[in-house]
Parts: C-alpha cells; structure tokens; sequence
C-alpha cells in the first residue's frame, strides 16, 4: 500500500486498461467532456469501476490538486496540457503511458516525450526496444489482468475466436487481410467495435467478453503490427489456447505447442488451427498452459506493484 493516496489526473484512453489500472490504491480522476467524446469518457461506460475512480470535467479541472498527471496520447501530451492545465499543475510529476509501439519508423522513430524530468512508460519489452526514447526515463510495466472466476475455458464450440475493434478500418496492420485469409480455411469469428464491416458479429461487453470466448476452441490472434492486446492476455486468464502471428511481443508469451502456438507463416497458423479444432483434449492442455503462465507473469498484484514503484518514483 502507498504510504499517501494520491489524485492523480489523467485521460480515458483504453477502458479496459484504465480499469486495471484503477486497481492502484490511489484517486483517480478522469477528465470527461459533454457528449463524452473520445478520449474524454470519465467513468464512463459498463465497467465496474470502484470508488476511487472520479468523474473530472475539463470545466473544473484548473481548480482542482492533483499530485501527479498521468498522460496516455500524444494529443493529450502535446496540447490538453497547455490549454486545460495551469502552469502549477504542469509542473507536477508527470508521466507518460505508451501503450503503443512507433507507427513511423519501426526502429527510428525519436518519442515526442523528451523530458529528462518525466517517467516514460512502455506497456511491453518490445515496445520499449522499438521507440527512441532519448533523454526520458523508461521504464516497462506489463499487463496485469483480472478475469471473473467463473469465466472458465470450455471450448465446446469448434471454431476459433479473434477479438479486434475496427479490424477492416484499421487494415494490414492489424491484420485484416490475415484474417480474412484464415476464415475462408478455419470456421472464424470476430468480435469488437465495428466487426460487422468485417463480417463479425460486432461488440461484445468488457464485462461479458471472458465468458463469451471461453465456449471458443482457441484465440486467434491476426494482428501484425501493435502492443500485446489485453483480450490475449484475458483470453489466456480465461484458458484458452492462443494462435498468432510470430510478431512484437507475441513470442515472448506463447511457447509453441506449450499454451499455443505462432508462427509468421500463415498456412502453419492454420493448421494448427484445424489441430485444435480436431483435438478438443490438445486445445484444453494448451489451454491450462495458457493460463497458468498468464496468471504468473500478467498478476495483477504484480502490475499494481510495479505501478506503485513507477508512481513512487516521480512523487518521491
């Protein structure tokens, strides 16, 4: 436990990250505008937020204390500091959450943070190798994730599920093509913001979406180019056998033929598909894999410690 709860401001960025996050004994006051547009939700939503999260109106925010800023966009970084914040309050520690690699150059790409008296954050290890981040102090905080209990793997369903928001829009990326590929060969379904355009079934709630892919014989993960997604860390919470593309931090969390499987071969990708899909008992086994390795290295008793020491850090 911290030694003083702090109030900490920052921006709705990723729901579900913020939810965990919120796990961190300290105050957490979330900017909001009417209409609730992107990036300033507030408590917005169907997670179940607990009392230390605070609804923060960009109205009010300049008569407000706070003891740290918590930023989580380069928009935000770069110009709600200087039109919502006062020069106290810019003053105050501050941090930076990446929770992306470079979308410029892969490897070149200088992070526009470049204060040696700021934290930077990158959410994984590759993330982290990928970005410059120059004169900033970094550091890597892993996900950590919480799963309700009673979301268990059952896989009686013999199709694979893909969990990604905005797939077609997105494109390459993210995977669309891949997927697209993989479904005309293995029976697919995806779900998040927007699947339908891509043939989905469209969002599935936070708060449902455990128990809902774990009827599902195994995750599958299109994705060529972006951070670890939190629903392949939940899915492995859940028990469920993950396939991926061999790409960012993905090798790092699934062993082949342990918990899952990956590859940067397409056609390997679906045949181990059609394994699972032909072995229920393969899929439980990697499955029970899946989630105990994720229950160890993603803990959310992990992740609110290293959050703390990172909090700790810039306050002290």
């Amino acid at each position: 436990m911290p030694r003083k709860r702090l109030r900490i401001l920052t921006w709705h960025v990723h729901g579900n990250y913020l939810y965990y996050l919120s796990q961190v004994p300290h105050d957490w006051y979330v900017l909001s505008k009417p209409g609730l547009p992107p990036g300033y939700a507030g408590r917005s939503g169907r997670l179940p937020w607990g009392d230390n999260v605070h609804d923060m109106p960009v109205a009010d925010v300049q008569r407000q204390s706070f003891d740290c800023i918590l930023f989580q966009s380069r928009e935000h970084y770069l110009r709600d500091q200087h039109e919502l914040l006062t020069d106290a309050q810019r003053r105050l520690p501050r941090i930076f959450l990446e929770h992306d690699p470079p979308q410029e150059h892969p490897t070149n790409t200088r992070h526009f943070v470049q204060d040696a008296g700021m934290l930077l954050v990158h959410v994984t290890h590759f993330n982290a190798l990928m970005w410059d981040s120059g004169s900033t102090p970094a550091r890597v905080i892993e996900h950590g994730v919480l799963v309700p209990e009673s979301a268990r793997y059952t896989g009686e369903l013999a199709r694979g599920v893909a969990v990604v928001n905005h797939l077609q829009r997105r494109g390459r990326r993210l995977g669309a093509d891949v997927y697209a590929a993989v479904e005309q060969q293995v029976p697919l379904t995806l779900v998040g913001m927007d699947a339908e355009a891509a043939g989905g079934l469209g969002e599935v709630r936070n708060v449902e979406l455990p128990a809902f892919v774990a009827r599902y014989r195994f995750f599958f993960n299109p994705i060529r180019y972006t951070s670890l997604g939190l629903a392949v860390v939940e899915a492995m919470m859940v028990g469920l056998p993950i396939v991926a593309l061999a790409t960012t931090e993905m090798p790092t969390v699934i062993a082949n033929r342990v918990n899952g499987f990956t590859s940067t071969r397409v056609g390997d990708l679906v045949s181990v598909m059609r394994e699972l899909l032909a072995e229920p008992a393969l899929a439980q086994k990697w499955g029970d894999a899946a989630r105990r390795y994720a229950a160890e290295r993603f803990a959310i008793g992990r992740f609110v410690d290293d959050w703390l020491a990172a909090i700790g850090a810039v306050t002290s």
